[in-house]
């Protein structure tokens, strides 16, 4: 037995005690409505609780055998899209809210998340058609991220920045915008630009290889082969080395990327078949 049902069940209990020790049906009604309150909470507290503590594919699963009980309840529609969503299945969440959205129960939030599915399965310009849709008195930090990515990927690269910069200023947790101004930047061929994101990015979470590699990249198609100085782990410096290495070999320093190669090598804790496989590779071609 759930604790969800000893409570209902034990609530049923008081409910059914106090209705004999009346002679009127009212404290059988109260109880009754006292019930379906519950019952309204408990469900509103697990929808909650599925939508942003659960396992994703559990709460795509929940939400779905939800749905097939109850088809027409609103907020189990939502809580399907949004839950296909956190699940990383986002050609599946554009399903749902196209749904949602014919029905004519799309919220401005609602909308957001739709704009942002289509521009993850890259249908920028539907995409870009929802978000115009949203009220402008939406202003968070999702809705400027996804402005600039729109702006960017048209090359609106000063209306991109503009939005990069009201997105940074809308958290405390910059280094994700930061990494991604840093892409756009390299998208326009300012690679100082680029490299000085990046770094703000690790500034305010040293932990993020993503940003770590793209600096990396960045500096080695410069023909700046040595490591960022960065935060770095033992792993983390063989796999930028064999990343670097690859990026020497792209630019013809093939001497160079050998070395590289055998450094990644050398200074990874374990195994690295990786680097070990195209050293390997390296040799061989030499041999011929």
């Amino acid at each position: 037995m759930t604790i969800r049902t000893s409570h209902l069940k034990k609530v049923a209990v008081l409910a059914a005690l106090s209705v004999a020790a009346c002679s009127d049906g009212s404290a059988e009604r109260e109880a009754i409505q006292s019930l379906d309150s519950l019952n309204v909470i408990d469900e509103n507290n697990l929808t909650s609780v599925m939508l942003n503590f659960a396992d994703p594919d559990q709460a795509v699963l929940y939400f779905q055998n939800s749905l097939a009980k109850e088809p027409d309840r609103v907020d189990f529609q939502q809580g399907f899209a949004l839950a296909l969503m956190r699940a990383k299945r986002p050609a599946e969440a554009v399903l749902a809210f196209r749904a949602l959205d014919e029905a004519g129960n799309m919220t401005a939030d609602d909308r957001l998340k739709y704009a942002e599915a289509l521009i993850q399965t890259g249908e920028w310009a539907p995409g870009k058609a929802q978000l115009d849709q949203i009220p402008p008195t939406l202003e968070t930090y999702d809705r400027y991220r996804l402005e600039a990515m729109v702006a960017d990927n048209s090359k609106q690269w000063a209306r991109a920045d503009a939005y990069y910069e009201q997105a940074r200023n809308m958290t405390t947790r910059p280094a994700s915008i930061f990494n991604n101004w840093g892409i756009s930047k390299l998208a326009r061929g300012d690679r100082t630009g680029a490299e000085e994101m990046f770094t703000r990015a690790i500034s305010y979470d040293s932990k993020m290889f993503n940003a770590k590699n793209n600096l990396a990249i960045s500096r080695a198609s410069r023909r700046v082969y040595d490591l960022p100085i960065v935060p770095l782990t033992a792993v983390e410096q063989a796999e930028l080395l064999h990343n670097i290495a690859l990026q020497a070999i792209r630019n013809g320093d093939v001497e160079v990327g050998r070395g590289l190669l055998e450094e990644a090598v050398e200074r990874h804790p374990r195994h690295f078949p990786e680097a070990a496989d195209k050293l390997a590779a390296l040799e061989r071609n030499v041999l011929r």
